[in-house]
C-alpha cells in the first residue's frame, strides 16, 4: 500500500516515484522540521514543500521574489485540482481581499507571496490569525540565495524573513535554491536562523546539458550556425552583457527569420511582461536578454541557453544554463567568449560602487569562471568541482569529452609573452604586446620606442591568432592580470616569475579552426534527434503539441502547464488505448486525466484512422 506522500505524487502529480531526496525532504518537512534543499534546477525543488503543504494543516506560504511567474506557477498548481492562489501588487485590491477571505476560510492550501508583501504589518497579522486558527502548513522560501549579499540576485527584503522563525516558531520552514557555493550556503544558514535545519543537497550535476564553450570569431554568425544546424524550431535563451547588444542581436535574430524578443531592465514594462508572456506560452521563441530575465522561469522545454558574453562567474553561469532542459531531456548550454570579454567585465566589476572586499571575491568567481573556459578536463567535472564535489568520470556531453583538446608546449611562447609584458611597463594592452611581438611598426610602437625593445619582432614565427591565444589562456591561468586602472593593461602576476626563469613549462590549449558554414542545411544536432525519435517529422506528434496548444489558448496558460513535453513523448511512444492507459503515463494525474483524457485519446485515435 502507497504511503500518503506517494499517493499525493500519483494521484495529484501523475508521478509514480520520488527522485532523489525528495521523498526524504517531504517525509522530514510533513513532520514539522525545518529543512534547506540545494537541488538543480529542473530536480523537482517545487514538490518538496506542495506535498507537504497538501498533507499538513493549514495553507502553506511560498515565499518569492517572481511576481511575473507566480500566476503560471498557480495556474499550474490549478492544472492538479490543487487550490492556490498569490498575493503580489499584480492585484487590485478587490481581488487580494477575496485571496485572504480564502486563507481565512481555509480554502486555499498554497499561497504565493513576495517578500515586500509578506513583511506588511497587515499580512503578518492575517498570519497570526490563521496560525492561530485553521493553520499555517509550512513556510517555503524559494530562491534562498536571494539572501546572501555574495549570491548573484540578493535582495535586501529577503533578510527580514528571519521574522518567520521568531514569530512562528512552531511553523515548519524549507528554504530551497539551485545555486549556492560554500560561503553563500553558510549565509543562508545565518541570516535565516537555519542553524538546526537539516541539509538535502543533492549533486548538482545535470548530465541532459551538453557544455560547449567556441572561441568567438564574428559571434553572432557562430550564434546562427550553432541555431540552424540543432535548435531550428526550439525555445531558448541568448544572454547578453548590455542592453544595446540585447535589443541588437534580437533585431538581427529577426532579420535573420527567427522568432526573437528582447528583455532587460530598461525595457517598457508592459513590453517586458508582453514579451515574456510570449516566451512562455507559444513555441519557438527565442529571448533575447540580460540576466535580468530567467530566475525561477519554470518554462520546461527551453532546448538550449547560448551567451555571447561572458557571465560574471560559475554560479552565474550555471543559473543561467540550467535553465535549459528542465524536462530532463537533452539540451545545449553554449558560449562564445574571447579575451576581450575579460576585460570587459573586469572593467565592469571594477567600475561598480561595491566595497573593495566584495570587488575581490566577485573577481576569484570570474577567474574560476575563465578557467573553466580555457579548461581541457570535462566541463561537467570541472563545474561540480567548483561548487566542492566530485564527479565520477568523463561525462562524454561537453566538448571537452567528445573532441578531446589538442595541447601544445608552450613553454617558449610564454616566456616571450610574458617578457615583452614586462619589457613594454605592464601597462599596454594585448593588441599592443602583439604588434610587438610581431614587429609591426605602428604609430604607437614608434611612440614609444617599442621598436628597440629585446622582444621586438621576435614572435614572428607565429600569428596574431596565435598570441592572442596565448595571452587569453595565460591571462585565465593566473599568470597575467588586467589591470583597469591602466585602462586594461596586462601586468605580471607572483605565479609567473617561475617561467620566465625557465623552471615551470606551460602546456596550452591549441584553439580549433573556425568551423567553415556549410552551404547546405545542416542536420538537427544527433542527441536531440535520438531524444525525440523522429517525433518532429510525425503527424501524431504535431497533433499532440496541435491539441495542447488548443487547449492552453483556451485557458490562457501556457502549453506546458497542460502537459510537457516529455509527457507527450510517452504518449507518442505508448500510444494509450483507455483512460485506464493514459493514466499510467507520467506526468497524468488525476485531474489532468478527467480534463484532458478524452482530448487527448480522441487524437490518438484520428491519426491512427488516418482522420
Amino acid at each position: 500500500m502507497q504511503n500518503p506522500a506517494q499517493q499525493i505524487l500519483r494521484d495529484t502529480f501523475g508521478y509514480t516515484t520520488f527522485r532523489g531526496a525528495q521523498q526524504h525532504i517531504v517525509e522530514h518537512v510533513v513532520a514539522g522540521g525545518d529543512a534547506l534543499v540545494l537541488m538543480p534546477t529542473g530536480g523537482g525543488k517545487s514538490l518538496c514543500y506542495q506535498i507537504p503543504a497538501l498533507m499538513r494543516d493549514g495553507v502553506g506560504i511560498v515565499v518569492s521574489p517572481l511576481i511575473a511567474l507566480m500566476q503560471d506557477q498557480v495556474d499550474a498548481l490549478k492544472q492538479l485540482g490543487v487550490s492556490a492562489a498569490f498575493l503580489n501588487s499584480s492585484l487590485d485590491a478587490q481581488t487580494a481581499r477575496e485571496v485572504m477571505r480564502q486563507m481565512r476560510t481555509g480554502e486555499l492550501k498554497l499561497l504565493y507571496v513576495a517578500p515586500e508583501r509578506l513583511m506588511t504589518q497587515g499580512f503578518l497579522e492575517l498570519l497570526d490569525e490563521l496560525n492561530e486558527g485553521n493553520g499555517i502548513a509550512l513556510f517555503a522560501i524559494d530562491e534562498a540565495h536571494c539572501v546572501s549579499q555574495w549570491g548573484h540576485d540578493f535582495r535586501p527584503e529577503y533578510r527580514a524573513l528571519t521574522v518567520l522563525h521568531e514569530r512562528f516558531s512552531n511553523v515548519p520552514r524549507i528554504a530551497l535554491t539551485a545555486t549556492a557555493d560554500a560561503p553563500t550556503r553558510a549565509e543562508i544558514i545565518e541570516r535565516l536562523q537555519l542553524e538546526q535545519a537539516q541539509q538535502f543537497v543533492s549533486s548538482f550535476d545535470r548530465p541532459n546539458i551538453r557544455y560547449r564553450v567556441a572561441l568567438k570569431d564574428n559571434a553572432r554568425k557562430q550564434l546562427q550556425t550553432f541555431l540552424e544546424a540543432e535548435h531550428p524550431d526550439d525555445a531558448g535563451i541568448v544572454y547578453c552583457l548590455s542592453r544595446k547588444k540585447v535589443e541588437e542581436t534580437a533585431a538581427w535574430l529577426k532579420e535573420q527569420g527567427w522568432d526573437a524578443l528582447p528583455y532587460h531592465a530598461g525595457l517598457d514594462a508592459g513590453v517586458r511582461s508582453k514579451n515574456q508572456s510570449r516566451f512562455l506560452r507559444e513555441e519557438g521563441v527565442i529571448m533575447v536578454a540580460t540576466v535580468a530575465f530567467g530566475m525561477g522561469i519554470d518554462k520546461p522545454n527551453v532546448r538550449f541557453v547560448a551567451h555571447l558574453d561572458l557571465p560574471k562567474s560559475m554560479e552565474g553561469y550555471y543559473q543561467e544554463t540550467g535553465r535549459a532542459g528542465r524536462d530532463g531531456l537533452p539540451a545545449n548550454a553554449w558560449m562564445a567568449y574571447g579575451l576581450g570579454d575579460v576585460v570587459s567585465m573586469r572593467q565592469m566589476l571594477l567600475s561598480g560602487d561595491s566595497p573593495e572586499e566584495r570587488k575581490r571575491v566577485e573577481l576569484q568567481k570570474l577567474d574560476a569562471l575563465l578557467g573553466f573556459c580555457e579548461s581541457t578536463e570535462c566541463r561537467h567535472q570541472t563545474l561540480l568541482r567548483y561548487f566542492g564535489e566530485e564527479h565520477p568520470g568523463a561525462c562524454k556531453e561537453c566538448d571537452n569529452c567528445l573532441s578531446p583538446v589538442d595541447t601544445w608546449d608552450a613553454t617558449q611562447a610564454a616566456q616571450m609573452a610574458l617578457s615583452c609584458v614586462y619589457r613594454t611597463g605592464q601597462r599596454f594592452g594585448v593588441a599592443h604586446l602583439i604588434d610587438v611581438l610581431l614587429g609591426k611598426l605602428t604609430p604607437k610602437i614608434e611612440q614609444f620606442n617599442h621598436q628597440q625593445l629585446s622582444t621586438f619582432g621576435i614572435g614572428k614565427a607565429m600569428v596574431q591568432a596565435q598570441w592572442s591565444s596565448v595571452y587569453r589562456q595565460l591571462v585565465a591561468a593566473g599568470f597575467i592580470s588586467v589591470d583597469m586602472e591602466a585602462y586594461g593593461g596586462l601586468k605580471l602576476t607572483e605565479i609567473s616569475r617561475p617561467i620566465l626563469r625557465g623552471e615551470q613549462e606551460v602546456w596550452l590549449r591549441r584553439d580549433a579552426e573556425p568551423v567553415k558554414r556549410s552551404s547546405s542545411k545542416p542536420e538537427r544536432g544527433s542527441r536531440l534527434r535520438e531524444a525525440f525519435a523522429g517525433a518532429n517529422d510525425d503527424p501524431l506528434w504535431q497533433a499532440l503539441k496541435a491539441k495542447r496548444m488548443e487547449l492552453a489558448r483556451e485557458q490562457g496558460v501556457p502549453p506546458y502547464v497542460i502537459f510537457h513535453d516529455s509527457t507527450l513523448l510517452e504518449m507518442l511512444n505508448r500510444k494509450p488505448q483507455s483512460l485506464t492507459d493514459m493514466g499510467l503515463i507520467s506526468g497524468v494525474g488525476q485531474s489532468k486525466l478527467t480534463k484532458y483524457g478524452d482530448d487527448f485519446l480522441q487524437v490518438l485515435e484520428d491519426v491512427a484512422s488516418g482522420k
